[in-house]
């Protein structure tokens, strides 16, 4: 019998999201600077108030004022009456050194050997449902609020948009978990005050059904468009009016979306948040590492769907251990327990290593802070930041090198495929 799996993403403009491209957006000043820096920051914000606190081990020195304002503009709440913007919210940090009892277990004389941030379990997961290996339902919530976004920014088709959104996908799946059709597509958008609720409600579910949906399924592959049928159930702005939003009326911090950031509720999650974070902590690091690992499986033909956990012990370089499932559908005639071994044979999981074989102590961190951290699009940007008392430093960085389908050939012939 089919069944149905929901899952749900929040724009640029949702709380803990402005929250999270804050903290990710000094994490990226500090490595632009200092690619040794150990950085771990929170935002809290509210109603025109910014909070910043956490720990960092670098030599520079940063205006982390500018750096959250900039954001906070940059996702558009740059007008008085959403009650929060960014050139006149106030911004207080509490930004302190990091503890000393930290940092020795994470620096060592050899490089090679640098031990974990933090203990913990990250796990990474990937499925063939998708071109991008992410689970449908996450891929089409994640694409109907970057679009959202676009046409908010473009003030052309929709003119009343606000930065806040929410969107939701449930997905009925066959009994070989296949795709059939979008049941339900629930999407809850800030916006203007209107002088008629009633008409404004008609207004924007005409404008989400008739526009929004259309420029998204064009994006889609044919497999996927055919999902889009005429009895899809429709909930816009199911709570009617939604004028106050943001900050003023939901408190944000970083760390809040960790399945949003993540699979959707699919496979699985150590409970670690990414942003605002260092790649020193693995809860970073070691998570885009074993999406890495769960993508290229599932690339290369090992099983249609994967989840790989790897889990560390704070300053000890080698992990605890390696786990795969495959769901009872691999491809190979190994164990889940023999393919585990290969990929720990395929793939060095020592912090370090990851850091490297990724790139990761650019800075990439940002651009993972809203719309999710996996099934991105690998790409080379250009990228400028601005220190006190320092030139500003413009750098070319490769971004969601996680995501890259760089090591199938290697898997095949591990595997002969």
């Amino acid at each position: 019998m089919s069944y149905l799996f929901t899952s749900e993403s929040v724009s640029e403009g949702h709380p803990d999201k402005i929250s999270d491209q804050i903290s990710d957006a000094i994490i990226d000043h500090f490595l632009a600077f200092d690619p040794n820096s150990k950085v771990a920051c929170e935002t809290l914000v509210t109603t025109g108030q910014v909070v910043l606190a956490g720990e960092v081990k670098s030599d520079t020195y940063l205006d982390v004022q500018k750096i959250a304002r900039d954001v906070i503009n940059r996702i558009g709440y740059t007008k008085s009456e959403y009650m929060f913007d960014g050139n006149s919210c106030g911004v207080l940090s509490a930004i302190h050194e990091q503890s000393p009892d930290i940092n020795q277990g994470v620096d060592r004389s050899d490089p090679e050997e640098q031990g974990a941030g933090d203990q913990g379990m990250m796990f990474g997961y990937a499925s063939n449902e998708t071109d991008n290996y992410i689970p449908l339902g996450l891929d089409l919530s994640h694409r109907l609020l970057r679009e959202l976004a676009k046409l908010r920014r473009e003030n052309n088709q929709i003119q009343y948009l606000r930065p806040d959104s929410k969107a939701q996908v449930t997905i009925q799946y066959s009994d070989d978990h296949i795709p059939e059709k979008i049941n339900t597509i629930v999407v809850s958008t800030q916006h203007d005050d209107f002088s008629e609720e009633a008409d404004m409600l008609k207004k924007i579910k005409k404008d989400i059904i008739e526009i929004l949906i259309p420029r998204v399924k064009a994006q889609l592959p044919a497999s996927i468009q055919k999902l889009f049928t005429d009895d899809i159930i429709y909930h816009i702005n199911p709570t009617g009016k939604f004028v106050i939003g943001g900050p003023h009326g939901d408190t944000g911090l970083t760390g809040r979306k960790i399945i949003v950031d993540t699979y959707g509720g699919k496979g699985a999650h150590g409970g670690g948040a990414f942003s605002g974070k260092d790649p020193s902590k693995v809860d970073r690091s070691a998570a885009y590492a074993t999406r890495h690992i769960a993508k290229n499986l599932v690339a290369a033909g090992v099983a249609d769907e994967v989840l790989v956990q790897v889990s560390y012990a704070i300053g000890v370089a080698k992990p605890m251990g390696i786990f795969v499932n495959t769901y009872g559908n691999s491809n190979v005639k190994l164990s889940d327990g023999e393919i585990a071994k290969k990929v720990e044979k395929l793939f060095d999981m020592r912090p370090f290593a990851i850091e490297n074989r990724l790139k990761l102590r650019n800075p990439i961190y940002e651009e993972t802070a809203a719309y999710g951290h996996m099934g991105r699009e690998n790409e080379i940007v250009s990228k400028t930041f601005v220190s006190p008392g320092r030139a500003s430093i413009t750098l070319d960085v490769e971004l969601f090198t996680w995501e890259k389908l760089d090591q199938v050939a290697a898997i095949k012939m591990e595997f002969g495929l």
